[in-house]
């Protein structure tokens, strides 16, 4: 089940979003780390309505951000739609022990059926350049990649920028 995320949540957001590092981490992909995701972010996103969490029988599995604001890092693409009525999608998250099971297809699944019934132009997001295997999630879903941007406190390594139009 996919619901909007509260601040009892953040604990078991937490929980997920530590062992997707550790995994990542374990393949020798630096995406995330000590300093993010974090609390404070999470708690931003619930502040704004914006963040949603996958369960399993009351257990959180996994967790999206949908959001209207554009972070700046994103103003230097070439996106294929105005920079106006867009949604942008932050920190999918599923759980290393229930990947593999179309839950994080799910998730996006959800967020792409809110953009379309609430007339949304596209989904906007960004992925590791060392993470092929969420670039292949991503392009067999047709998001289409458009240009490159850093976020140095992650990596020195680019994220590779995505939309796809609803």
């Amino acid at each position: 089940m996919i619901r909007k995320a509260t601040f009892k949540d953040i604990d078991g957001i937490l929980s997920v979003t530590t062992a997707c590092a550790r995994d990542m981490v374990a393949k020798t992909i630096y995406q995330w780390n000590e300093h993010y995701p974090n609390a404070a972010a999470f708690e931003k996103d619930i502040q704004r309505n914006e963040l949603y969490v996958l369960t399993q029988e009351e257990t959180i599995i996994g967790s999206i951000v949908i959001s209207t604001l554009m972070d700046a890092e994103y103003q230097p693409i070439s996106w294929l739609t105005p920079n106006a009525n867009n949604l942008y999608i932050h920190r999918l998250s599923v759980h290393p022990d229930y990947q593999g099971n179309g839950y994080a297809q799910h998730l996006m699944e959800f967020a792409e059926t809110y953009g379309k019934d609430n007339d949304f132009a596209s989904i906007r997001l960004d992925t590791f350049s060392q993470n092929p295997r969420n670039q292949k999630f991503y392009e067999l879903r047709n998001y289409k990649r458009l240009g490159s941007i850093y976020f140095p406190k992650q990596s020195e390594h680019p994220f590779y920028c995505y939309e796809y139009v609803l």
